[in-house]
């Protein structure tokens, strides 16, 4: 089993945060989540899962913590699988994993801290491009700003058969570390793509990586997406994630002051069911 450890207490958010928004809407059938299938549930060798999301047809974003197990050692890239579009016993794509990538900077023995949340990010590359006309690679976007609306779509321990949307939540404070998000998340949600809504559709602005609270209302902290990738990217050009000395073809590169939270993070114990960890 794995033990999910959260700490490290900040100031409460200012009074005008708001209410925790609701609004989870599963998506049990194909028809009603045609638009999220690039969205999908990663298996972590058989004891736990993350949400991710394809950014291109043969990388999926997620969070940084998913890549490690409770003993802190990076997981090995066959350990890891990402089904995309997952939903009741069935994948609308499955793929095994060539290698996965954390930001240089992410440091899973730090204590909780904004900057642990804004480093919470990594990329997987695919054994195989998932090359299907409906499932539809997303494409990122520039940070949130404070009050704007947001939707995330993951899975969780007591949603795991098939993705929740929730779009009617909201970014209730933008600091230059991370996002504290209204978002309902729970274990699983790890990774999971924060959405902005604009004219050209969806974007993703941010990555689940915790669930906190402020006082007793529950919130959720995302990682502002900024020039992370872009990190993560060129090391994987330079090789990153393979065995040193091993034959890899190269990866194209594209183009892709600090403050309180405001958040305490929680510190369940965990059931081995989903990750969701700072």
């Amino acid at each position: 089993m794995r033990q999910m450890l959260w700490g490290a207490l900040f100031s409460l958010l200012p009074a005008f945060a708001g209410a925790q928004h609701t609004g989870l809407f599963s998506m049990e059938s194909r028809q009603d989540g045609r638009a999220w299938e690039a969205v999908g549930r990663l298996e972590l060798a058989g004891t736990a899962f993350c949400t991710g999301s394809l950014i291109t047809p043969d990388l999926a974003l997620t969070a940084a913590h998913c890549l490690y197990d409770e003993d802190g050692k990076l997981l090995p890239p066959e350990d890891i699988q990402f089904l995309a579009g997952w939903r009741n016993g069935r994948a609308a794509a499955y793929r095994r994993v060539r290698r996965a990538v954390a930001h240089p900077e992410y440091d899973f023995t730090a204590e909780p801290s904004p900057d642990r949340v804004y480093f919470d990010i990594a990329l997987i590359e695919l054994q195989h491009p998932i090359r299907n006309t409906t499932i539809i690679p997303f494409v990122t976007g520039a940070r949130p700003m404070v009050g704007e609306s947001v939707g995330v779509v993951s899975y969780a321990h007591n949603r795991s058969e098939a993705p929740s949307m929730q779009d009617t939540c909201e970014v209730m404070s933008a600091q230059n570390t991370v996002l504290v998000l209204s978002c309902s998340v729970d274990f699983g949600s790890s990774g999971s793509p924060v959405f902005a809504f604009g004219e050209t559709g969806p974007q993703i602005v941010s990555v689940v990586s915790s669930k906190a609270k402020s006082g007793d209302q529950p919130v959720s902290l995302g990682a502002p997406l900024d020039a992370q990738i872009d990190a993560i990217r060129g090391l994987m050009a330079h090789g990153a994630g393979f065995p040193e000395g091993s034959v890899h073809r190269p990866l194209r590169v594209g183009t892709g002051e600090r403050t309180n939270t405001g958040a305490k993070f929680i510190r369940p114990q965990g059931d081995g069911t989903g990750l969701l960890k700072p």
